[in-house]
This record gives structure tokens, C-alpha cells and sequence, in this order.
């Protein structure tokens, strides 16, 4: 098997949720050797945020799906950090490690000795990622701050919706926040390898949020007008999005204006093309309603799948509004791989979700099903650090680690 891209990288991973953690696994995919910090007391938050939970081999509850989705390629410990003993282990695997993962407070950090400083003055070349709500400075730096509360203060559920501002169905600030880190995250890297030491990341879902409003921004900025709402369609191209077909809905998403020629004759409507209303996607969009409704009237008259068909066969690109049992059975997701399992201690073969990075050479690679709770403290400070069985032991007594 080619040797994955990050397979020299150690990563510490401080943070815990989705946002950071999503980070780390997709650092984990590329070969990196994360180390998944939590709590002793409890663990990452999200092994309790359900139902549903994954059930052991005894048949109890084992650790919630939802955790399932951020956390493999890595390996668990628990490490007290409120402990000086265990602030101190931290700082020995830091100044090993290649890159610190956190999602604590502004700040949050700095009364352990565990913040980007106190780490550079020990490991120089340390890239340290920092993911906050809010970002390390402005006046609301210090406010908290989760996906749910950044989709509303960053104006993602401002255009979503109909009647009501809506949220996104999935976490996706903190999920791009992951994304845009880990991209940052390997952009120091190779900054690093040209000499220019380690650096700071600030990484703020607020800022990505605003990033994410990409069109909209810009329409915003162009127009000075704000965008509001428009449900399923599109504030700047015409046709695109659901209508109802005779036995469901059908998604369709025209272009360009010879997508839009192609799309009107395989609907039986060949004149729209030449209508001086809807000949140019301007005009379509000046004239949207219009168009709306009569699109609506005709794709009514048969079935979603006749429809599809058709618009296939005339490169219109369209498709059905699946849920995701049709999704994961989707001729398309099983060509493509997207679902799999991997064997997760004391629970069995465990369902994932692919890495979407498809590298001819050097892609995704999947060692590790998400541990258990604490499933590798020993191992690890024993590899990394060279604490022995009786000073473990000892450790432990003192609820330094677990």
C-alpha cells in the first residue's frame, strides 16, 4: 500500500465536539498519528449525544452514533489536565508532536501552560490550531460559540428557508470550520518544510460562516442589497430547483443557457427557448415566476422517473429528492464506495462514511474503527514517553490519567 501523505505527522488532539475533531480526522485519513485527548472524568461530549448508540458485544449501550462521525484514525487517552501532573504529560507529547489541535475558550488554555506560547517556547516548529466560536480577538472573543448560534449571528439561516429562518439539516459551520482548518493545518506544514517555522492558527466559525455565504456575500456586496430567503431555488439561476412531478418531486439544475434550449424540448416546450422572457438566464430570472409555473404544470403530467429519462438523456442534469437509506443503496454510492465498516473494539464491524478525497496515489486510508473511551492511554504514554507499568499504575491512583 503507498505510504499515506501525512504518515510522518503527529498530531495532539485537544479538542473534542465536531469542528476540531473533524479536523483531526480528516488529518487521521491522510496518515497523520492523532492522538485524541479527552477528559477523564467523561470523555468527548458527543459519545452521550443520543440516541442512537452503538451496542456492544453485550448488547448495552456503547458510545453514540453521533460520535462516530468525526473521531476514527485516532487513539484515545485520558489525561487530566486541571492535574499539574497531567499538564505536564501533555507538554511532553506536544513537544514531540507536529501539530496541537484545541477548541477551548480564548484563553482557555493559558493557566495550564498548554496555549500556543507556552508550546512554541518548548517545540519551535509546532503548528498549533486554535477553533473558537468567535476567533482569538474582537469584542466577542471570549462568547462561546456553537454551529446553531453561528448559522444565525452569520447569516446562513437569513437565506434558508421559506416563510421562517431555517438551519441547515447538518452541522455544516462546524463542519466546514474542520474542513478550512485541516486545509490550513497542512498549509503550515508545508510552510514549515521551507524553513518558516511553526505558526498559530485562528480558525473562528464566525469567520467561516461569513466565508460560506460565498454568492450571497457577493451578491450582497454588488447588489448593497441583503438576499433573503428563497427556499429550494436559486437567487441567481433559473431553473434550479425541486418541482412536483406526478408521483413525487424531481430536483433539476439548469446551468446555462444551452442546458436551458436542451431542457425545454425534452419537456415539450421548445418555443421557451426562443421566448424572449426566458431566452437568456437573466430574462428567466426577471421573469421567474412565469416560468415557474409553467415548468410546474407540464413536469406534473408524468412521473418522476419518465421525466428523469428524458432530461438525462438530453444532458439536463436532474435527479430525485432521496432519503438516506435511498442515498447509501444509490446505485452511484456503492459504485463509489461510500459506506464501509471497521472493526471497533468490544462493539464489532462498525458502519463509516467514506473521505470524499479521491488521490490516484496517495488517498484516504482507514486503520482505525473510533476508539472507546481512554482505549489507548497506556499504549500511548508508553510509546511516546516511556512511562513504564508501576508509573501508569501510579498515575492512575492519582486520577492523573485513566
Amino acid at each position: 500500500m503507498t505510504l499515506a501523505p501525512l504518515s510522518h505527522i503527529k498530531v495532539l488532539d485537544l479538542s473534542r465536539v465536531l469542528a476540531g475533531p473533524w479536523c483531526a480526522q480528516i488529518l487521521g485519513d491522510l496518515g497523520a498519528d492523532v492522538i485524541k485527548v479527552e477528559n477523564p472524568a467523561s470523555g468527548d461530549d458527543t459519545r452521550r449525544w443520543g440516541p442512537p448508540f452503538l451496542k456492544d458485544e453485550a448488547g448495552e449501550d456503547a458510545d453514540a452514533a453521533y460520535y462516530l462521525c468525526a473521531n476514527r484514525n485516532k487513539r484515545s487517552i485520558a489525561v487530566n489536565i486541571a492535574e499539574p501532573d497531567g499538564q505536564a504529560l501533555l507538554r511532553r507529547l506536544a513537544e514531540q508532536s507536529d501539530v496541537v489541535i484545541e477548541n477551548y475558550k480564548t484563553g482557555g488554555l493559558k493557566k495550564y501552560g498548554l496555549d500556543y506560547e507556552s508550546l512554541k517556547a518548548i517545540n519551535p516548529e509546532l503548528v498549533y490550531c486554535s477553533v473558537t466560536g468567535f476567533g482569538q480577538t474582537g469584542p466577542w472573543a471570549s462568547q462561546p460559540g456553537y454551529d446553531f448560534l453561528i448559522q444565525a449571528m452569520g447569516g446562513l439561516m437569513s437565506v434558508t428557508g421559506d416563510d421562517a429562518p431555517t438551519k441547515v439539516g447538518v452541522p455544516a459551520v462546524d463542519l466546514f470550520t474542520g474542513v478550512y482548518a485541516a486545509g490550513a493545518v497542512m498549509a503550515a506544514l508545508i510552510a514549515r518544510t521551507k524553513g518558516q517555522g511553526g505558526q498559530h492558527i485562528d480558525m473562528a466559525l464566525f469567520d467561516v460562516q461569513a466565508a460560506m455565504l460565498a454568492n450571497q456575500a457577493a451578491n450582497f456586496f454588488v447588489s448593497g442589497r441583503a438576499p433573503g430567503r428563497t427556499g429550494n431555488s436559486h437567487p441567481n439561476i433559473v431553473p434550479y430547483q425541486d418541482f412536483p412531478t406526478a408521483d413525487g418531486r424531481l430536483a433539476v439544475a439548469v446551468g446555462n443557457d444551452g442546458q436551458f434550449r436542451s431542457f425545454a424540448a425534452a419537456l415539450g416546450r421548445a418555443d421557451w427557448a426562443d421566448d424572449s422572457r426566458f431566452r437568456r438566464n437573466a430574462d428567466r430570472v426577471a421573469n421567474r415566476e412565469i416560468l415557474i409555473a409553467e415548468i410546474t404544470l407540464t413536469l406534473a403530467s408524468s412521473s418522476t422517473e419518465n421525466w428523469m429519462k428524458a432530461l438525462h438523456e438530453a444532458g439536463v442534469p436532474c435527479g430525485p429528492i432521496l432519503q438516506l437509506d435511498q442515498v447509501f443503496s444509490h446505485e452511484q454510492a456503492q459504485a463509489r464506495e461510500l459506506a464501509f465498516t471497521l472493526p471497533m473494539t468490544g462493539v464489532g464491524a462498525t458502519p463509516m462514511i467514506a473521505n470524499p478525497m479521491r488521490l490516484s496515489e496517495t488517498g484516504p486510508q482507514y486503520h482505525r474503527a473510533p476508539p472507546r473511551f481512554a482505549e489507548h492511554t497506556q499504549e500511548v504514554l508508553q510509546e511516546r514517553l516511556g512511562i513504564n507499568e508501576n508509573e501508569f499504575q501510579s498515575l492512575q491512583k492519582r486520577s492523573v490519567v485513566r
